[in-house]
């Protein structure tokens, strides 16, 4: 099961670093709308995480924030995916966590999108996970 689990990530991983740079381009592009979107529904605490100097990550970028409850957590992803969807004409890859409302995780291919609760984004730190990126942070 590990090694299979190996197999699948490690396609995974090839696919996403094998990405055009039309693909990297057009996906970056995204971030500007990205943070707008969030700031527009009064998110927090919002990080631009660059880590494409880093050998192990599996994709350019994270883009990190936090809601102060479920509620508002649900209605930055879906004013992310609304924007992007009307604005740009891209919609997630993958979407995760929209029941709960703790984590909600977009995928924009090379951008990965993660929208925490605030016990939750503490918990899991991804900003201490990944402290080798080059950090951006938006007010």
């Amino acid at each position: 099961m590990v090694i299979l689990y190996s197999n699948i990530n490690l396609a995974f991983n090839l696919k996403r670093k094998s990405a055009t740079a039309q693909q990297q381009e057009r996906t970056e592009s995204l971030h500007p709308l990205i943070i707008d979107s969030i700031q527009s529904v009064k998110g927090k605490k919002i990080l631009k995480l660059d880590l494409r100097q880093l050998d192990d990550a599996q994709v350019d970028f994270f883009i990190i924030c936090s809601g102060d409850s479920t509620t508002q957590v649900r209605a930055i992803s879906d004013r992310i995916e609304k924007r992007l969807r009307e604005e740009a004409g891209e919609r997630p890859l993958h979407v995760e966590g929209t029941r709960e409302g703790h984590w909600i995780l977009l995928d924009y291919f090379n951008t990965i999108v993660h929208v925490f609760h605030p016990e939750t984004r503490s918990y899991y730190d991804l900003e201490s996970l990944w402290s080798d990126a080059k950090f951006e942070q938006f007010e």
